[in-house]
């Protein structure tokens, strides 16, 4: 865990501040991954343990996975990179024209079909379960979820299946009424690409 910490400060990829989240939270840590995943080699480092602990348990019958799937948009490279290394196919979800996430582009899901979400960072989980409805409502069976950077709060929601993070970071992580940061009057930066609402 230490080597992909170490690959997410040399890529730039951990930045420090006050930053307002996806999610509406706020943090001192805000994790770019695509700053990471810009390196083909990085992301293969990034995610090798990880990808090596699913094959494990995809030998032992602990889950089954079939084909990989990440959520839009930082999801995309990272499930592509994973399921190279699995040597499964990899497609994505994306929102919709009413911000709902899908499956597009003429991607199929078949009925029954095991599958593997893999997401940059995870910190409340709410697009990886709104990618999950997305593909339950195709036939799919959710097997796993991976990601890179696991910066869950503490007591945080539990993932509803075998869970898979390349690295877990502590990292502020603050509804907004309660942000130690705003309350010290230090200004917040959304660099994330999803709208809040």
């Amino acid at each position: 865990m230490d080597k992909v910490i170490e690959l997410l400060r040399e890529s730039e990829a951990l930045l420090e501040g006050h930053f307002l989240l996806s999610s509406g939270r706020h943090s001192d840590k805000y994790f770019q991954c695509a700053k990471l995943l810009q390196y083909p080699d990085k992301a293969r480092a990034a995610l090798e343990q990880a990808v090596e602990k699913i094959r494990e348990d995809m030998k032992s019958g602990k889950i089954k996975v079939d084909i990989v799937v990440g959520p839009a948009i930082g999801g995309i490279i990272a499930a592509w990179e994973v399921a190279r290394q699995l040597g499964l196919p990899a497609i994505f979800t994306e929102r919709d024209d009413n911000g709902a996430m899908s499956i597009r582009r003429g991607f199929e899901i078949q009925n029954g079909q095991n599958v593997l979400i893999v997401e940059d960072v995870v910190t409340t989980g709410k697009s990886s379960l709104e990618c999950a409805t997305a593909l339950e409502g195709a036939g799919a069976v959710i097997s796993a979820l991976a990601c890179i950077v696991d910066r869950r709060a503490q007591g945080a929601q539990d993932i509803p299946w075998a869970f898979y993070p390349a690295v877990k970071i502590t990292a502020g992580n603050w509804d907004a009424s309660e942000c130690e940061l705003c309350k010290q009057g230090i200004p917040a930066v959304k660099p994330g690409s999803r709208k809040i609402t």
